[in-house]
């Protein structure tokens, strides 16, 4: 009896083991370092890829994964009779994280993305905007921006010449229109920023 006691007392005590030492070799998939790693291996639409810039091409200056909210506001109908009300995209909103998880820096209205006051950008959109639908119809689409016409990049985003929005999740206008004037909507997004220059 006291032996069988003590097989079933090492058996558990391997089982746990076991667990443990298979939760630790489990990646964490909601990660920002996992889903920026991830990110590596999508297939980007052309309207949203780099130009190939021959002939010495592009470098990427820095990823980060996005995690926060599309604000939108209510808006009323053009031509609606009764007036009904519509969704317009106001802000993104959202803290932004480097390869090692770690909290890197924000991003927010203008757009513009900031690791510090003197690491920052501004994007727009190109002429005609560059856009794609995301592989998931119900999340936000992804782009290619270009920095902003009279705001200078500054410290790590000196030299970028594209910014790309890939892998997004959420972030779409709710499916439920605003019943009135004085709604607003914050849906929750993530998304990877890519940042690249061109080569000289």
């Amino acid at each position: 009896m006291k032996f069988y006691r003590k097989s079933i007392l090492t058996a558990s005590l391997f089982i746990v083991a076991f667990i443990s030492c298979k939760k630790d070799t489990e990646p964490d998939t909601t990660s920002p370092a996992y889903q920026i790693n991830q990110s590596e291996g999508l297939l980007i639409p052309a309207v949203v890829d780099l130009p190939a810039n021959l002939p010495n091409g592009n470098t990427r200056v820095a990823t980060y994964f996005a995690e926060g909210v599309q604000k939108y506001k209510a808006q009323v109908k053009t031509g609606s009779n009764p007036v009904t009300y519509e969704w317009v995209f106001v802000v993104p909103q959202a803290d932004l994280y480097d390869a090692t998880n770690k909290k890197a820096g924000t991003h927010g209205a203008g757009p513009f993305w900031q690791l510090s006051p003197n690491d920052s950008i501004f994007a727009q959109h190109f002429v005609p905007a560059k856009t794609a639908t995301s592989p998931d119809g119900n999340f936000i689409d992804w782009l290619l921006l270009m920095p902003k016409t009279g705001k200078t990049p500054t410290g790590l985003f000196a030299d970028v010449s594209y910014i790309q929005r890939i892998a997004t999740v959420g972030g779409k206008a709710p499916a439920v229109l605003p019943q009135g004037i004085h709604e607003t909507a914050e849906v929750k997004y993530t998304a990877i920023y890519r940042f690249s220059k061109k080569n000289p």
